[in-house]
């Protein structure tokens, strides 16, 4: 807590209260500061703690004003306690906790004297709805302060009236902008659309806060309407708008969830039942939508997935029992200046790391630079950064065409093309020049990393550091180590990894590690559905309502034709007939068709790489007078997705993974696996091993050898097992 000014008073709390309270020149400051724990949440014990620390102030007659304020360095209110979600058993359940925190917020905003919200560092979910019913609002300008209503990423809405005091605060549009999306609103942004009241540094949030809070208690502060401009009054302001706005964010929003996620509907329904019926009747359907929301098998899954990626980060990458402290990585080499390698230095740079960038000639230098400046002025031309700050972040990479600076780079990253002799070649020439303790990985995507490392003098600091394409928005890392890969260097990858900001699952050495391998026989049955005669757009729309971000048909031309095909090639000499490449493939191969990148492939691109629709040219490459042929969608699923299930089994069985944990966040944040079903793992229990087995079984008499059944699945069919008991 801080510092208490000597003419302040100290209330007093039970000894690890989440909750103090003392009193400054007539100012209440109540601190939230959670013992033990890294950031601060709303539980049981804080709202108990703050209902009492509520009475306690409008009992207190010389309490003029207060302030709500967080003890921790980087968190204001991370949020409910997501915990709770776990034990509700149904939906009365869940929607009496829903009133709890609407009744815990509404006496914050009709308490006796008016609050103040002192933010610092991440407010989000149930935090800022204890905000937006304070009087007033002041956020830090630090970087970690950030605004946001996350709630549907879990499955459920905004369940503490924010689905009604944000449009009412900032207006219709803007709030759903937020509830919709989720997405995280910096502090200079959140005082531009009214969402705070004042932005000042974090040195003096405190002292201002209490001096609002004093001004507002005595008269002698008032809040000034805000005007929404034309649009506003058009739109935000009156029934007739209102009624546009929600009637378009509904087509978005179907659009966008192929009726996959309720959640988001369920919260454009609760805004405007209070923004037509009246806050009270709006709270009513907030505490009932949030209810049923709150039960349903989506928030399970995508609150299984919260909980997974959060012991993620707590994972340091080794197995039970064996330890290891990672070493910092401040210098960075990177061989190979093309999308994957500038890719990930523009990602180092923003972290702080000091990236030297080879590649054969200048002018891929070059054009690596420009990449790298692409994405990082993205971020200036969103006004996350100031020009000071992206010339400060690209004054951290410089290019070379040999291997100067090298030598104290503590982690060498290759991503040269998927050629082993080119790797090898990297690999003797990188140990020529760095000191022995430096750490070399591949990028590889595929190549078993204990065949590159087979080259090296020192292969105990050799791993595979897997990125997924495009570097700065996939999420995910796959950390490859083979059997003589020491676990200091495995640690110091996942810790860095984490620097980086990625989700990284470690995963054991073999061809097309854990992603890839389960990716390519999806992949391949696509192509045998289009060998068949199913057209390009009833498969890519198969999938697509099925719940992946894009179909298999469009993926394939937005990673790269020939990369696709190079990773068959390698999957089908380790794994055989099920790996087999399928004609379509092939063919639009040959053909010189690469994808976006050769603005070739499947489908139409323009000058500048925009997917236009299916090119029809491309049947006559693959299947010259082609029949189509017509195939039910849910045939569709069921093959391509099958087959990457078995293939996910087949990877836990031989020990690629470690768990089905890793192996569904996996799926989901390396290749779009539908989060609401939780992942390959969390899908096949819940479609139960048995059903499973009869409809593998079916399509392996019609297909014989594509889809015999992994053996795990049937010891674990006989036994009556799960993957999450």
């Amino acid at each position: 807590m801080t510092g208490v000014a000597p003419d302040s008073t100290m209330i007093r709390t039970p000894d690890g209260a989440p909750v103090t309270m003392d009193v400054e020149g007539g100012v209440a400051i109540l601190t939230i500061d959670l013992v033990n724990e890294p950031v601060n949440i709303i539980t049981r014990a804080v709202r108990e703690s703050l209902m009492e620390l509520f009475d306690r102030i409008d009992r207190d007659e010389s309490i003029k004003g207060a302030v709500l304020i967080s003890g921790k360095p980087d968190t204001f209110l991370a949020g409910a306690d997501i915990e709770e979600f776990t034990q509700l058993r149904d939906v009365e359940d869940a929607t009496r906790l829903s009133r709890d925190g609407q009744a815990l917020v509404e006496n914050l905003e009709k308490a006796r004297v008016p609050f103040v919200a002192a933010i610092h560092g991440a407010c989000m979910g149930g935090g800022l709805e204890s905000a937006l019913a304070c009087r007033w609002r002041i956020a830090s300008n630090d970087p970690k302060t950030i605004l946001a209503l996350p709630e549907v990423q879990l499955g459920i809405i905004p369940g503490a009236g924010g689905t009604q005091r944000l449009p009412r605060l900032i207006g219709v549009r803007a709030a759903l902008d937020m509830i919709l999306t989720s997405k995280n609103v910096r502090a200079k942004k959140a005082l531009q659309i009214g969402l705070v009241d004042e932005m000042v540094h974090p040195a003096i949030l405190r002292r201002i806060a209490i001096d609002r809070a004093l001004a507002l208690g005595e008269g002698r502060l008032k809040r000034t309407a805000r005007s929404g401009g034309a649009s506003g009054l058009l739109l935000d302001s009156n029934p007739i708008g209102r009624r546009v706005v929600f009637k378009k964010a509904r087509e978005e929003t179907e659009k966008k969830t192929h009726g996959n996620f309720p959640a988001p509907l369920a919260a454009i329904q609760a805004v405007e039942t209070g923004m037509t019926h009246g806050m009270p009747a709006g709270l009513r359907e907030e505490s009932r939508l949030f209810g049923e929301m709150a039960v349903t098998d989506v928030s399970k899954q995508l609150i299984f997935l919260f909980f997974a990626t959060t012991a993620l980060k707590k994972d340091n990458g080794l197995l039970p029992g064996h330890t290891a402290m990672p070493v910092a990585i401040e210098k960075l080499g990177i061989i190979g200046s093309g999308f994957m390698g500038a890719g990930i230095a523009g990602v180092a740079i923003q972290k702080g790391t000091i990236v030297r960038m080879k590649d054969s000639d200048w002018s891929r230098i070059g054009k690596g630079l420009s990449a790298i400046s692409s994405v990082v002025k993205e971020r200036l031309t969103k006004h996350q950064i100031t020009r000071v700050q992206y010339a400060d972040t690209m004054s951290l990479v410089t290019g070379t065409i040999d291997y100067s600076g090298f030598a104290s780079a503590d982690l060498v990253i290759e991503a040269v093309f998927e050629d082993l002799d080119v790797k090898h070649a990297v690999l003797r020439e990188v140990e020529e020049v760095v000191k022995p303790q430096a750490i070399f990985a591949t990028n590889t995507s595929t190549i078993p990393v204990t065949r590159i490392a087979e080259v090296s003098r020192r292969p105990e600091r050799v791993l595979g550091m897997h990125f997924f394409s495009p570097v700065n928005k996939m999420p995910l890392l796959e950390v490859i180590v083979t059997p003589r890969t020491s676990d200091a260097v495995t640690a110091t990858a996942v810790s860095y990894g984490k620097k980086l900001g990625k989700t990284v699952i470690v995963v054991n050495d073999a061809p097309g590690f854990y992603v890839n391998r389960i990716l390519t026989p999806y992949i391949g049955e696509a192509g045998r559905l289009l060998d068949e005669g199913v057209t390009i757009e009833a498969i890519d729309k198969a999938l697509v309502d099925f719940g992946f971000p894009v179909g298999p048909v469009t993926l394939v031309d937005e990673v790269g034709l020939d990369i696709a095909g190079e990773v068959g090639h390698i999957m089908f000499e380790e794994y055989g007939e099920r790996f087999e490449q399928p004609r379509a493939l092939r063919s639009v191969i040959d053909a010189g068709r690469f994808g976006r990148k050769s603005r070739k492939g499947f489908y139409v691109y323009d000058e500048a790489g925009r997917k236009g629709g299916v090119d029809s040219t491309v049947y006559e490459i693959f299947a010259p007078g082609r029949q189509t042929a017509d195939l039910a969608e849910e045939e569709i699923q069921r093959r391509t997705v099958f087959a990457m299930l078995n293939e996910a089994a087949r990877c836990l069985e031989d020990e690629i993974i470690r768990s089905p944990r890793d192996g569904d966040v996996g799926a989901v944040f390396g290749i779009g696996f539908p989060p609401f079903r939780g992942g390959p793992f969390r899908y096949m229990d819940n479609l139960g091993l048995d059903a499973l087995l009869q409809q593998l079984d079916d399509l392996n008499v019609r297909f014989p050898g594509r889809f015999e059944a992994a053996p795990i699945l049937l010891q674990m069919a006989r036994s009556s097992a799960r993957f999450y008991p």
